[in-house]
């Protein structure tokens, strides 16, 4: 893709934040370092973790989200887990949802301030969904959907499944931007987690006590029951896992070669497994840093002199 614009003046940005599971607080490094430079988001595009930060940032509270993020623990992950049996999915992901819409709120997209669209897979009609209006958590539920972990979401009959199973990096729906710039933030990339200083975890403040009382009143044996019994055995949470990991990761190298973004950052795949969503502080520093390398190097390239 051709930069569409060159111009010593901060560019304005489409932003298409990848899926990758618990990688995806990246999203929250990289989106840091934009804003903080100065440069204007006016677009997102994201599939399943992509989207849900894309949506929260969108919404204007992904501030908030983060200091909720940063705080969490393993045991806190576990705990927002509604464990259902006898249906298509070991979650229902209600308790997740109802969550953070407690948290940050809910909006309809049409309304956010920032375009934005989640990508989701029709399970039927074999093909991608893009929603772009609607009520905001609706479209990231439906978008976050991973086959066998979260049942299936029903969004205006259509039954949808998590958006990275046919688009972990959705560069198309940004196609129609009037931006200078399309960003990809890939989280299935290749090469060495970077060294870097993290920054310490931070308290959760007093505002977030009733939250983490809430969080208290689900089992704390979950991860027992869906681990491995021995060491060098896979757990179902690790095959599911491993699976998604291994399929998002081919299928982006196709999206990159047949829809070439501007920039795309490379978030390597081993920066975490798929669902160390307790890593939150490790993942949003790695994100940081590789914007700054990778930007950085662009923006200095192409003559915006920022």
């Amino acid at each position: 893709m051709a930069i569409k614009k060159k111009s010593k003046e901060k560019p304005s940005v489409s932003l298409v934040l990848g899926s990758g599971g618990a990688r995806g607080f990246a999203h929250i490094g990289v989106i840091s370092w934009l804003t903080e430079k100065g440069i204007k988001i006016e677009s997102i595009a994201g599939s399943s973790m992509g989207a849900l930060i894309g949506g929260i940032y969108a919404a204007g509270k992904l501030d908030i989200y983060t200091e909720w993020v940063r705080a969490l623990e393993r045991k806190d992950v576990i705990r927002l887990l509604d464990f259902t049996f006898g249906r298509p999915g070991l979650l229902k992901g209600e308790k997740i949802i109802d969550f953070l819409k407690t948290l940050v709120g809910d909006a309809n997209i049409e309304d956010l301030p920032i375009t934005f669209t989640a990508v989701a897979t029709d399970i039927q009609a074999e093909k991608e969904v893009w929603i772009d209006k609607g009520p905001l958590f609706d479209a990231i539920r439906a978008s976050i959907g991973i086959p066998t972990l979260f049942t299936p979401f029903n969004h205006q009959g259509r039954i949808l499944i998590d958006g990275g199973l046919l688009n972990p990096i959705p560069i198309a729906p940004t196609a129609r931007d009037r931006t200078d710039l399309t960003i990809a933030v890939n989280l299935s990339g290749k090469g060495k987690i970077p060294e870097i200083t993290k920054p310490g975890r931070k308290k959760p403040a007093n505002g977030w006590k009733k939250y983490h009382a809430a969080i208290l009143e689900y089992i704390e044996d979950v991860q027992e029951k869906f681990g491995a019994e021995k060491d060098d055995e896979l757990g179902l949470f690790d095959v599911i896992s491993q699976s998604m990991d291994t399929m998002q990761a081919t299928i982006a190298r196709f999206q990159l070669a047949a829809h070439s973004p501007d920039v795309t950052i490379d978030i390597p795949k081993a920066s975490c497994t798929f669902l160390e969503f307790d890593r939150a502080d490790d993942l949003i520093a790695i994100g940081y840093h590789m914007a700054e390398k990778t930007l950085g190097e662009f923006f200095e390239n192409n003559g915006y002199g920022f």
